[in-house]
């Protein structure tokens, strides 16, 4: 299958999480390149194409996969930047996190987030909701940034 024009930006601290989530995304089938920020503050860095080590600009068409519980910022301190920010406010941003509070979906959802996936606890359930993200993200269109071309 050929890649579609869009970067995933996986924002989670946990190691072993992200892991997972990168291998599961490969195993359906999702060929694109994933980039992992380790905090929020690195998440917002790679968007803005500020952060050296991520290489050039972070690809104008670009999917956050956010949690929520990260250090420096958390992923509802990202999120409310990124949304308020005229030139990301386009980015769908997916919050990936083991966070069930119907509190904080609310709160993520009045922030503009585009989608809210519950991490399951049960490793097989996770690896099935991951199995089924990579799914959808094969098919999905993103619009390029504001000022940019698409």
């Amino acid at each position: 299958m050929e890649a579609i024009d869009i970067t995933i930006l996986l924002a989670e601290d946990d190691d072993g999480q992200a892991l997972l989530v990168e291998r599961n995304l490969e195993r359906a089938g999702f060929i694109n390149q994933v980039r992992r920020a380790r905090n929020g503050q690195e998440a917002l860095d790679m968007v803005a194409g500020e952060v050296e080590s991520c290489g050039s600009q972070v690809e104008d068409r670009l999917v956050l996969l956010l949690d929520i519980n990260m250090p420096v910022l958390d992923g509802i301190e990202v999120l409310r930047r990124l949304k308020a920010d005229r030139t990301t406010a386009s980015i769908p941003v997916i919050m990936l996190t083991t966070t069930d509070d119907p509190r904080e979906i609310a709160r993520c959802y009045e922030l503009g987030c585009n989608i809210y996936i519950t991490k399951p606890v049960v490793y097989e359930a996770f690896v099935e909701a991951i199995s089924r993200l990579g799914m959808f993200l094969k098919v999905v269109r993103v619009p390029g940034r504001l000022g940019k071309p698409a």
